[in-house]
C-alpha cells in the first residue's frame, strides 16, 4: 500500500533532486493498482509533463519495470516493439518511471517528466530512495 504520507515523502525527496539539479518537474505517484495517489507540478515544470509523468507512474507499475529500462526492450525489432501503442497510448517507454518497492514486492510506482530523461531519471530515483 502507497499511503498519502508516504507519496508526500517520496515527492518531497523528488522535488529536492529536482531543485539541485535546476530542472523544474511534475511528480506522481501511483499505487499498486496503477491509481493516482498524488502529483505535484513544481513551478515553471511544462504544463504538457502533467500527463506524461502520471503515465510514467501508471507503466512502471503496470508492468513492474521501471520506465527506462522497459524502454530498452521497445526499439524496433525487440520483443515490446510498438508496446507504447497499447493501453490507449497510456505506455510510456522513456525514463522517468520506478516501481516502489517494499519487502521486495512493488507496490506502486512513481512518474517524473520535464527534463530529460537522464534528470527524470534521477529524480525518479530520489524519490523511489525516499519510499
Amino acid at each position: 500500500m502507497v499511503t498519502l504520507a508516504d507519496a508526500r515523502r517520496v515527492i518531497e525527496a523528488a522535488e529536492k533532486k529536482a531543485a539541485a539539479i535546476g530542472q523544474p518537474m511534475n511528480i506522481a505517484v501511483a499505487d499498486a493498482g496503477g491509481n493516482l495517489v498524488a502529483h505535484v507540478r513544481m513551478d515553471g515544470a511544462w504544463l504538457g509533463s502533467v500527463d506524461i509523468s502520471i503515465k510514467k507512474a501508471w507503466t512502471s507499475r503496470a508492468f513492474d519495470i521501471s520506465t527506462k529500462d522497459l524502454a530498452g526492450h521497445c526499439q524496433s525489432g525487440d520483443q515490446f516493439f510498438g508496446i507504447n501503442a497499447s493501453n490507449d497510448g497510456r505506455v510510456m517507454i522513456f525514463a522517468g518511471g520506478i516501481p516502489l518497492k517494499r519487502d521486495g514486492k512493488v507496490v506502486g510506482a512513481v512518474g517524473v517528466s520535464g527534463g530529460s530523461g537522464d534528470q527524470d531519471h534521477a529524480v525518479a530515483e530520489a524519490g523511489a530512495a525516499a519510499f
